[in-house]
């Protein structure tokens, strides 16, 4: 069984939490007044967290990351204007993640869903997906496994590289759903 720390307590957190609590995972939660003092339990940490709150949770940390995997689900948007990544063009916010805290290993996914697709388990007529991109296989596979344990289908999408064109995605579909374009219980699918 893998167990998890989730970092924040907010409708995504709580809607992964599920998932991975309906796969047998064991899940604990650190909210927001509790970062830098609450222990990192788990072996996997999911940042359940909007982007500019990762450098001081990361600040807070440091080394107790080492030898974790770490779950970025952030979208680095301009929250503002909603018209722009906030990361270097070709970068991506996991792969800035993966430079501060060097000795863990950082994951992409979740960022293509909605918290109403991942509690319902569905997107339309199909079952949510979740695509995960990182460069370690092995930890991947520790996730993806917990994902479709919890009913939900998981995708490798290839490599740490890859974090860039999902935060693409994530960022065409939320600025779709706030221009009210698409529903917050619908989004993006994977047929297979």
């Amino acid at each position: 069984m893998t167990t998890f720390t989730i970092i924040g307590t907010g409708n995504m957190a709580n809607a992964i939490g599920g998932v991975l609590a309906d796969g047998g995972s064991s899940v604990t939660y650190v909210a927001k007044d509790e970062v830098g003092t609450a222990p990192l339990a788990g072996d996997v940490v999911v940042l359940a967290v909007p982007f500019p709150a990762v450098d001081a949770i990361l600040a807070a940390y440091g080394s107790a990351f080492d030898g974790k995997v770490v779950v970025d689900i952030t979208n680095p948007l301009n929250f503002e204007t909603f018209d722009s990544l906030v990361v270097p063009a070709g970068s991506s916010a996991t792969a800035e993640i993966q430079a501060k805290i060097p000795a863990a290993t950082v994951l992409k996914a979740f960022n293509t869903t909605f918290a109403a697709t991942l509690a319902s388990k569905r997107v339309g007529e199909l079952t949510t997906t979740v695509l995960v991109a990182g460069d370690s296989s092995e930890a991947k596979a520790t996730l993806i496994s917990a994902i479709e344990a919890g009913g939900l289908d998981g995708i490798d999408a290839g490599s740490l590289a890859r974090a860039h064109e999902l935060e693409a995605i994530g960022f065409a579909q939320l600025t779709l759903a706030v221009g009210e374009k698409l529903p917050w219980t619908g989004g993006f699918a994977v047929a297979r």
